[in-house]
């Protein structure tokens, strides 16, 4: 099957279909570290609604070209709307909405968002700031040897206001989030960061070994899972993170979800395909 509809174009973003069912999503503007400018978050956020609509695809790999993931914000244009605005004590909010432009799916449109089918990180170098705070909100991140992970805000005088702070706790516990958060250091190694529970892989050397790897990832996803069940095991873990009870999680999953997929193909096959001890030929989501 082919593609519904053309994917939208983002500025300085490449976008490709590396494996059948998988886009592979690369930041691409090296020379600025893969900073991304307050009007790419919408058009990030307007190709991830895409992918979820879009019913061949099944798994997404976001990377970074060059020596980095993504260095967070572009601080030059901060700095010009800084520049450009009244005095700070003016009281003028209209240089902090401009800089803070995000769609609420967050940075990168990622950050903050929902979705419904699972990303894959494939960190490739330095993932600072607001780069940190997508792969927070990732699936899955597999990581580079020498990537390089920090949330730096504080040593310039800003705040992680893109979703990580919330969501880092939960991931790394109180003391190890607030002292990335609160020193602002830089250099957290790949291993440390899959100590602490932040990365699934890291990924020996070789330039582009991270991302043939991360593809992998996404090919076993599409090829091996039926993609109703993954769309609908994800909104399962996503609900839990949001502060519900378990209890109250599956019953949501139950009550929303679970009889759309009791009626699919994908469910009847999957059985079938066990019984009869072969391998499950799936079906694009209808969910």
């Amino acid at each position: 099957a082919a593609l519904q509809t053309a994917p939208p174009t983002v500025p300085n973003v490449l976008i490709s279909f590396p494996a059948p069912h998988v886009l592979l999503v690369t930041l691409n503007r090296p020379k600025q570290l893969n900073a991304i400018p307050s009007t790419q978050h919408a058009a990030l956020a307007s190709l991830w609604d895409w992918y979820d609509a879009e019913p061949h695809l099944r798994a997404a790999v976001l990377t970074g070209s060059g020596r980095a993931f993504c260095a967070g914000a572009d601080l030059r244009e901060w700095d010009r709307v800084n520049s450009s605005s009244s005095s700070p004590s003016s009281g003028d909010t209209t240089a902090a909405a401009e800089k803070i432009a995000m769609p609420p799916a967050g940075f990168g449109g990622m950050s903050n968002r929902p979705g419904r089918k699972p990303i894959i990180a494939a960190v490739n170098g330095l993932c600072y700031g607001g780069g940190f705070e997508i792969i927070v909100n990732c699936d899955i991140i597999l990581a580079g040897k020498d990537a390089k992970f920090g949330l730096p805000e504080v040593t310039i005088g800003v705040v992680a206001l893109a979703g990580a702070l919330p969501r880092l706790a939960g991931i790394v516990g109180r003391q190890r989030a607030s002292e990335m958060v609160l020193l602002g250091r830089t250099g957290y190694s790949a291993e440390t960061m899959r100590e602490w529970g932040v990365v699934n892989f890291v990924v020996g050397e070789g330039e582009g070994e991270v991302v043939s790897e991360a593809v992998k990832v996404a090919r076993e996803m599409a090829e091996r899972c039926s993609p109703d069940a993954v769309i609908v095991s994800r909104e399962g873990l996503r609900l839990g993170g949001e502060g519900l009870s378990p209890e109250r999680a599956v019953e949501v999953l139950a009550q929303g979800w679970y009889g759309r997929i009791d009626k699919g193909e994908n469910m009847r096959e999957g059985v079938r395909s066990f019984v009869e001890r072969r391998a499950p030929v799936w079906v694009d989501s209808k969910l």
